[in-house]
């Protein structure tokens, strides 16, 4: 008996999931500080230009978090 295999491709994208919230964060490249996080990258921003005044540390790792998902394109 031979069985006949068909294959179906379907397209898909990655999203952002709609029902959570986008965190920005910051934390210092040379030292242990780390901005509040928060929904919006201008207050991290200000905080890191902050503590740049404060330390003279110009080097930070910004975060963005955000949760996605999977979905079929139409």
């Amino acid at each position: 008996m031979i069985t006949k295999t068909t294959m179906r491709y379907v397209m898909h994208r990655i999203t952002e999931h709609p029902k959570t919230d986008v965190t920005f964060e910051a934390e210092c490249l040379h030292c242990n500080w780390k901005a509040t996080p928060a929904d919006d990258s201008s207050p991290v921003d200000a905080e890191c230009l902050s503590h740049t005044g404060r330390s003279g540390h110009a080097g930070f790792r910004r975060i963005r978090t955000s949760f996605a998902m999977v979905v079929r394109a139409e």
